[in-house]
């Protein structure tokens, strides 16, 4: 058996100190020292194989984290690890508590190719720290060789609907391929379009007309959010895309990251695939003659195999059937909770699939440090980031 574990870890905003990221947004030294402290150990506590980032301007400081993880991992295992000549050294809960160095990982940074590097008007890009290294070079998908047009659908006596453009994604889509045992794996971080109302500026005016709150206006506000949700739905297809590329090629498949999104949403199920039906055998053919025209049985097993064969499964749902919990949440905002961070992952990882390589183990949500950020006075709002952190433990056979 292999294990090996994966994490998804939203660092929320990592620049160094006396650095304009977001307008009038900057950390102090004490401010960037306290955060960057927090940090290390949040990703030692990880301590995990495979860790996509999300919200990560410059790579410098985030090595600087990682070299102080490794620091104070070091000095755990001294700690904690007992000396080979003792007795008791084969126990098993000492190999629980030993930390595993990255000093030999390999970290592939995607810089955010809308971040002009002017003060105030930073933009985020992506990271993936792996123990395990990388099997072939990383790609980063963000510029589209092809725009995504998405034409609607005529109705009534329309006869031109419109479409929508997509030339480049908001945030960067990091894809790296990793060796795990025998096996490598396809893992896709990602950081898909916020909630955040998009806004139009005029031109020669200051500032968006929405922004203005004096002169709310709701209906500009509305039309905001519906553009930022059509480009979320916009970069899901992208990377829908870029996995069904993958799982035709017969290759593992994980993707992990903020997907600014529930499990639930729209945006999440391009992403993870269609759920097959139990039956299709009682649903009228695309093509049926009379209302008894339906699929064979032969034909339902057939569209029920290549639903499936490419749908990705939920790492958060898997463990809650499997628990005796009930909800899982990774933020907190104005009294609601919900799912953001996910890590799905494709049949391969399915123990139920009988061509299924290995499964999920556990899945950890490290949340306690969440506080609902409507509350100005919590301590944490700043510096610490306000996702969870999110970590599969997975097992590979043979």
């Amino acid at each position: 058996m292999t294990r090996f574990t994966i994490a998804s870890f939203n660092v929320k905003n990592l620049i160094g100190p006396e650095r304009e990221f977001y307008r009038f947004q900057s950390y102090t030294p004490e401010e960037y020292a306290w955060k960057a402290d927090w940090l290390a150990d949040q990703l030692l506590t990880l301590n995990a194989d495979i860790v996509g980032f999300q919200e990560i301007f410059d790579e410098a400081p985030l090595r600087q984290v990682i070299a102080e993880t490794d620091r104070r991992g070091a000095e755990a295992n001294a700690a904690s690890i007992p000396d080979p000549s003792k007795r008791y050294h084969r126990k098993a809960v000492f190999q629980k508590l030993a930390y595993g160095s990255y000093a030999e990982a390999e970290l592939a940074f995607a810089p955010n190719l809308n971040d002009t590097g002017d003060p105030g008007e930073r933009r985020p890009g992506l990271a993936v720290l792996s123990r395990l290294g990388f099997a072939d070079d990383p790609e980063v998908i963000q510029d589209l060789d092809q725009p995504l047009d998405i034409p609607m659908a005529c109705l009534g006596e329309e006869e031109d609907a419109g479409f929508y453009t997509l030339r480049r994604l908001s945030r960067p889509i990091l894809k790296v391929r990793v060796p795990v045992g025998d096996q490598v794996i396809t893992v896709f971080n990602c950081h898909l379009k916020s909630k955040l109302g998009e806004y139009i500026k005029p031109q020669g005016a200051p500032y968006p007309p929405e922004t203005v709150l004096t002169a709310y206006d709701a209906a500009g506000r509305a039309m905001g959010s519906l553009r930022a949700a059509l480009r979320r739905m916009g970069e899901a297809w992208v990377l829908r895309r870029a996995v069904l590329d993958e799982l035709e090629q017969g290759r593992p498949v994980m993707v992990l990251g903020d997907f600014n999104d529930g499990e639930p949403a729209v945006s999440s199920e391009i992403i993870a695939g269609e759920m097959p039906f139990t039956n299709y055998a009682w649903m009228l053919r695309h093509d049926a003659r009379h209302p008894g025209d339906c699929y064979s049985a032969e034909e339902d097993k057939q569209i029920r195999e290549d639903v499936d064969r490419v749908r990705l499964r939920s790492a958060e749902k898997m463990f809650l059937k499997r628990s005796l919990r009930d909800v899982v949440y990774t933020t907190a905002f104005g009294g609601v909770h919900e799912s953001a961070d996910q890590i799905y992952m494709s049949r391969h990882f399915d123990r139920s699939w009988p061509g299924s390589i290995g499964e999920m183990q556990y899945y950890s949500v490290f949340n306690d440090h969440l506080t609902d950020g409507s509350h100005p006075e919590a301590p944490y709002n700043k510096p610490a980031s306000d996702h969870a952190q999110i970590m599969a433990h997975m097992e590979l056979r043979g």
